[in-house]
């Protein structure tokens, strides 16, 4: 992982909404938008630009389906970044 992919995940994880819309898709194998957004207190506009946030840095990947998003962490990133971190 290069440095700037290091800083971006780092600046994108400091926000503690996005922080939560992570680990909740961590969660899961998948995760609709929809079901995410019943379960957080936050406009459907402001959680389409977390999740757009999230997924510039790499940390999930979407699915459309018709007019529904999927999402899912991806793992390789995921774990090259605590990798970095834990080199600290």
């Amino acid at each position: 992982m290069t440095k700037a992919q290091f800083h971006r995940i780092s600046k994108v994880l400091a926000d503690p909404t996005r922080y939560q819309i992570l680990s909740r898709i961590a969660g899961q194998q998948e995760l609709a938008c929809s079901d995410l957004r019943c379960k957080l207190t936050i406009t459907p506009a402001t959680l389409s630009h977390h999740i757009k946030e999230l997924s510039s840095a790499g940390l999930i990947e979407t699915r459309k389906t018709s007019k529904f998003i999927h999402m899912r962490l991806r793992k390789a990133i995921w774990k090259d970044y605590l990798s970095t971190l834990a080199k600290l």
